[in-house]
């Protein structure tokens, strides 16, 4: 039976582009999985968008000299040209600063207030003397009082993945002058983790089979340890969604509380913008419906414990404003399979100091498959991983190429110029063929479940440990030989050898969708596998913005069209002449590359 799937992914900041990092860490995983849900026939919707409130962006724009806004429009048009160019197959790609955002997260905030979850409470803030007004918390850094970083911010340390309580903060200073604020009372909403503890606790506790230990260790293990203590949801901001209260003006909604919002908000808006405003139902009230959440380890509090708070402390208030009249709670999320960070030739990415592999320059040189096959098998699932140019051009050159490119391309050549560019008649096939067969089908099974459970990874290598399986198979039979004394028998091979190129060619497309569309022209099919991408501009009342869609329209891979399965090659099918999928890198790239790192940007 056809499923609802949910991929939400994690919001970048629109202060600066996006880096390998940030792309292996949540979207490219997002999208990977995405794809396959799609060749399963499943209801698919992924969404994200350019977070544009956060202090990130108010931060770039007191330096810069330019309003938050500039700073957002600059970068949210990058934000999709990267995402078009690499394949990242978005049903929607929105931002924050949007009406429907604003409407949808001042609901959420009034849920939560009319079920009682959210309180008034005096705290200390740090507060500028210098610049006469509160400081948000990535305006402040000092020392960890936990693991004694000198960076750290004063609301989350990077380091250690904890979240701090300002006041505690060891040596603040000012990131915008370098002045030392000073701790002032402020009154803002907190929202009741403590009561809703029991509640979030049983969430987590359902999924310890299958969450990933860093995920279980960051959220239930903290809760079993210390507990979990109210969380202000608002700022003194003037940049962001205004608190919807009389009294409360020069107060915004906390970017964390409101970012997270914006997967349910994003889904809402991608049914209106498709004529279909109730549609946002069938993920987020269906509780068949499943979520994945893709984002990266800094983030994990924010989405297995926070967002989940909300939704619980909604309960079905929220489907209650969106004029239900048979109102539903929200669907908590399925997984939450965050990733570790990425690092750089062996040491942290940093985009102030340029030591970072950027998608949209990257994209000038290399074509976007060959950058996904590496961003994959160097994936950080389980810990920390890092980018190497030398691993880049082995993994390209010797895997991508040799193993797969060079299959397809050989047999595919070999086959059009011998056999008038149809797929041979085998005839009766011989047992080693069916052995053959029966493995690489095997795959459908083996790859789908290391998918299932987001082990890309493990999942991709099984792909290309199949495609090995086939170049061991033409080793031995050699139709490039066998045609010289049989060609039936040369016939058979490669008709057998087509055929498991052909299931590879959809083991492959999550990963590879570029050059599996091609794959797909080549071999001949009326449609393409996924759809195409494009954009929209949506007008309201906060302004233009754009956003990046997905047509499905025409495509093989769209709702109740299951595709992961073992389909037969038609003999005597005519195909299109083959051309190479993938590039083979100098090794000169590698020096290249490295030289660089580290210097200004242009």
């Amino acid at each position: 039976m056809n499923e609802n799937i949910l991929i939400a992914v994690a919001w970048p900041y629109a202060n600066s582009d996006i880096h390998v990092g940030n792309i292996t860490g949540s979207h490219l995983p997002g999208d990977i999985v995405a794809r396959y849900h799609r060749l399963r026939g499943n209801k698919v919707l992924m969404v994200s968008g350019s977070d544009s409130h956060g202090t990130a962006i108010t931060i770039k724009a007191d330096q810069t000299g330019q309003t938050p806004h500039a700073i957002y429009s600059h970068y949210h048009p990058r934000f999709i040209e990267l995402f078009q160019r690499l394949g990242i197959s978005y049903d929607l790609f929105t931002s924050t600063h949007t009406e429907n955002h604003f409407s949808i997260a001042q609901k959420v905030f009034l849920s939560l207030l009319g079920n009682g979850y959210l309180n008034k409470y005096v705290s200390k803030q740090w507060y500028s003397p210098v610049a006469q007004r509160f400081l948000p918390d990535r305006y402040v850094e000092g020392t960890c009082y936990i693991c004694g970083n000198e960076g750290a911010r004063s609301d989350q340390c990077e380091k250690c993945g904890n979240e701090l309580e300002a006041e505690k903060l060891i040596n603040p200073r000012s990131k915008v002058d370098g002045s030392t604020p000073e701790l002032k009372e402020t009154e803002h909403f907190f929202l009741d983790l403590s009561t809703l503890e029991p509640k979030i606790q049983q969430f987590l506790k359902e999924r310890e089979d299958y969450w990933r230990p860093n995920v279980l260790r960051q959220s239930l293990g903290t809760i079993q340890s210390v507990g979990l203590k109210p969380t202000s949801v608002t700022r003194d901001l003037e940049w962001g969604i205004p608190v919807p209260l009389e009294g409360w003006e020069g107060k915004c909604l906390y970017v964390w509380f409101e970012a997270v919002i914006g997967y349910l908000s994003s889904t809402v808006e991608w049914g209106k913008l498709n004529d279909q405003p109730d549609i946002w139902r069938d993920w987020w009230t269906n509780q068949e419906a499943k979520s994945f959440y893709f984002i990266g380890k800094d983030n994990i509090t924010f989405h297995a414990v926070t967002w989940p708070a909300e939704l619980l402390g909604m309960a079905e208030d929220f489907d209650r404003r969106m004029e239900n009249t048979s109102p539903q709670p929200l669907v908590l999320p399925y997984d939450v399979p965050a990733n570790e960070f990425m690092n750089l030739e062996g040491k942290k990415i940093s985009g102030s100091h340029n030591w970072a592999v950027w998608g949209l320059d990257a994209l000038d040189r290399y074509d976007s498959d060959a950058l996904r096959y590496y961003l994959t098998v160097a994936m950080p699932e389980n810990r920390d991983s890092d980018w190497d140019w030398e691993e880049f051009f082995q993994r390209n050159n010797n895997e991508l190429v040799a193993t797969w490119g060079n299959l397809v391309n050989r047999v595919l050549s070999f086959t059009w110029k011998n056999f008038d560019g149809q797929i041979p008649n085998p005839g009766q096939l011989r047992a080693s063929d069916l052995v053959l067969l029966d493995v690489i089908k095997s795959g459908f099974e083996s790859v789908g479940n290391r998918i299932e459970k987001v082990e890309l990874k493990a999942a991709l290598a099984e792909a290309m440990r199949l495609a090995t399986e086939v170049n061991k198979y033409l080793d031995v039979h050699a139709p490039w030989f066998e045609i010289k004394t049989d060609r039936d028998e040369a016939a058979k091979s490669l008709f057998t050898a087509i055929q498991a190129i052909d299931w590879l060619k959809i083991m492959f497309a999550p990963f590879l969708p570029d050059t599996s569309e091609r794959l797909q022209q080549i071999l001949a099919y009326d449609a393409p596998l996924f759809g195409k991408p494009f954009t929209q501009e949506v007008t309201d009342s906060l302004g233009s913005h754009v956003v990046l869609g997905l047509d499905t329209e025409n495509s093989l891979a769209k709702e109740g069209a299951d595709l992961w399965l073992a389909m037969e090659l038609q003999e005597g099918k005519p195909f299109n002449q083959p051309t190479a999928l993938f590039k083979k890198f100098d090794h000169s790239i590698v020096e290249e590359e490295r030289a660089r790192l580290g210097k200004p940007s242009d």
